[in-house]
């Protein structure tokens, strides 16, 4: 039978942490063991853990010192990875949510059913109910409240683009010798675990919510987080570059790893230069993978203008930093 790990990252989240413990015991498919990786919390987040080991198959790793989420996810899946086969599956807990009673039920069955694709995917995702700090609902799909597409090419994905929040994935264990070990230039796991599995066999989602997604203000990464026009392009193009330097970049096509260094080079002369016209026909043509959000030949065409306009100018006279 196939096994299903739980792995979760914990750091200073005794406030809402019992009742995400609470929702994994509720699982209509229970998990076949939970690792938890304690982030250096300086709260009681330790001992609420201790506290349900009786009732959860639960592993406890204890961190000294803080070392942050993308590292405490990578420490996890490695803890994980010796007790998982092939094929077996990996569900990505947040200490603050609250997953509903379906999520593993759901997300197994739509993982095993290929609906016509020529291949299994290697990740699936579902979306979330969205609810403030004390639990109410204040949105039934987080998917439409952020604006999020359900699918996003492998060229949009290089780009740094990402649609995939970890919560809400289930995916399969055999793709940890893709993903591990998780590069220290990633900003957010669940962005290159997506980006694994679409290189790979690729990824679907699913309309059920399968979690209650938290915001609360104080979310390490979601809704609410943004940084500066400047600042996200500086994040694309370490992404871009980090990308560059691991093995899946060899098991692109060609024409993919002719299409990310291109790209490469349009953002440092976009972050360095007041207007870059040589890249127009490139734009245009990549559009769709540039601005996978936008729909539409007439919202098209004012990105491809804009995507030619570099930072100096646009920092200077468009009121973005």
């Amino acid at each position: 039978m196939v096994k299903i790990g739980i792995v979760l990252a914990t750091y200073n989240g005794e406030k809402y942490l019992r009742q995400m413990l609470d929702s994994l015991l509720a699982q209509t498919r229970p998990a076949d063991f939970i690792v938890a990786v304690d982030d250096g919390s300086k709260d009681s987040t330790p001992e609420i853990l201790k506290s349900y080991q009786d009732r959860l198959p639960l592993q406890i790793c204890i961190s000294p010192q803080n070392m942050g989420h993308r590292s405490a996810f990578s420490k996890s899946l490695e803890l994980a990875r010796p007790q998982l086969g092939d094929d077996d599956l990996i569900a990505l807990a947040d200490q603050d949510d609250v997953w509903l009673p379906q999520k593993l039920e759901i997300l197994e069955k739509a993982i095993e059913t290929s609906d016509g694709l020529s291949k299994k995917p290697d990740l699936v995702f579902g979306d979330a109910q969205v609810i403030d700090a004390e639990g109410k609902i204040i949105g039934n799909s987080w998917r439409e409240m952020d604006g999020i597409p359900e699918h996003l090419s492998l060229r949009a994905l290089l780009t740094g683009f990402t649609n995939v929040t970890g919560c809400m994935t289930l995916f399969r264990a055999n793709l940890l010798e893709k993903i591990l070990p998780i590069p220290e230039q990633v900003p957010v796991h669940d962005q290159w675990i997506t980006f694994c599995a679409c290189a790979r066999n690729g990824y679907v989602s699913i309309s059920d919510p399968v979690i209650q997604y938290r915001i609360h203000g104080q979310n390490a990464i979601g809704l609410g987080h943004s940084h500066t026009w400047t600042g996200n392009l500086k994040l694309n193009l370490q992404w871009a570059r980090m990308i560059t330097g691991t093995p899946l970049f060899g098991e692109l096509s060609e024409d993919d790893q002719k299409f990310l260094k291109r790209y490469i080079g349009y953002i440092q002369d976009r972050l360095d230069k007041p207007i870059i016209p040589q890249y127009t026909a490139w734009v245009a043509r990549n559009a769709r993978s540039l601005y996978p959000h936008v729909s539409g030949l007439f919202g098209l065409i004012p990105r491809i203008l804009y995507g030619i306009i570099g930072a100096p100018i646009i920092t200077k006279f468009f009121g973005k930093k």
